[in-house]
């Protein structure tokens, strides 16, 4: 029996830090109104590289294993030296393989992340091998866990969404879930029945903006929005701004304590996953569940890549404040 099994995709990430590239402010053909560029046909010099592994379904996973529970990671990789050294990375942090596959028709996922815009940075997304895993090849059986967690599924894995809900709810093992943009573009119906059966539901505010069909800057509406299809835990986290959070009894809003950040990658799944590490091992105590959240987030934002950094079982947690209202 596991405590708990992670869905999602897994991913070799290569972080480049351009040493030149020409800024570009306040263009409205920037959704962000900001880009970047670089000489068509030159060289581009690079001042730093560095390798790690990525993917919600690996990163969520890690927290959970160092956090000392039982972990299994459920995915495909490719059949190459990427799915390899990932494979390494898994066992080495103890968290088992058997239900991850591989497959010649794809290459591993990769992400090249470019550092250096004024502490963010610009991230090229291949979804390769995770997106291959097909239903029929997720051995329901063998899904003994007391949890599932359910990171961004996409490609042939979304199509494993409701079952695999479905298969949680019927055999009384409970239910995490962020879901990705293909998880919430399902039939609003639909989504709305496979809300009703998880017990921890996890959103940024442009999910649940896009969710709640609503304009991003209408944070209370939105947030009442979703938190009204939910039976359970909502939570609506704010990047640099906190998060805001409801248990049915009570509304929980935190800010983000200032810290340095080197690098943003994996810091929504630091939170998501080091939530439910505390809900889990505080027997459903949201207040201790915050704060390892947040400490867990914090501590990833310090290192570069979206592992290096998680907190280990017993680590020290950030002292924050939490506004709590009854509801």
């Amino acid at each position: 029996m596991y405590d708990i099994i992670t869905f999602g995709s897994a991913s070799l990430d290569i972080f480049i830090k351009p040493k030149e590239f020409i800024k570009i402010k306040n263009k409205k053909k920037f959704t962000t109104g900001k880009g970047v560029c670089f000489d068509i046909g030159s060289k581009v010099d690079i001042d730093k590289i560095f390798f790690a592994s990525g993917g919600g379904g690996t990163n969520t996973a890690t927290t959970f294993a160092k956090q000392g529970f039982k972990v299994a990671f459920c995915g495909k990789l490719g059949d190459d030296i990427a799915g390899k050294k990932i494979i390494e990375e898994l066992k080495k942090n103890n968290i088992d393989i058997n239900f991850v596959f591989f497959t010649k028709k794809a290459s591993t996922n990769h992400s090249i992340v470019l550092t250096g815009f004024d502490k963010d940075r610009m991230i090229f997304v291949f979804r390769g091998a995770s997106e291959l895993l097909k239903k029929e090849e997720i051995p329901f059986s063998k899904l003994k866990a007391k949890w599932l967690y359910l990171a961004p599924l996409s490609g042939k894995l979304c199509d494993s969404f409701e079952i695999l809900v479905d298969y949680a709810y019927k055999n009384n093992i409970k239910l995490a879930v962020n879901p990705g943009h293909s998880q919430l573009s399902l039939p609003f119906l639909k989504l709305k029945r496979i809300i009703q059966k998880i017990n921890v539901f996890i959103l940024n505010q442009e999910e649940a903006a896009f969710l709640a069909k609503m304009p991003f800057q209408k944070e209370k509406e939105i947030f009442e929005k979703i938190d009204n299809l939910c039976p359970n835990i909502f939570i609506m986290t704010k990047g640099d701004r906190g998060a805001v959070i409801s248990d049915k009894k009570y509304f929980y809003s935190i800010k983000a304590p200032k810290t340095k950040v080197v690098d943003k990658t994996g810091a929504g799944d630091a939170f998501a996953s080091g939530f439910l590490s505390g809900f889990i091992l505080k027997n459903g105590d949201v207040d201790y569940s915050i704060s390892l959240a947040i400490s867990n987030a914090v501590s990833c934002l310090k290192k570069i890549g979206a592992k290096n950094g998680l907190l280990e079982k017993n680590g020290r947690l950030i002292k924050i404040k939490i506004d709590k209202k009854r509801r």
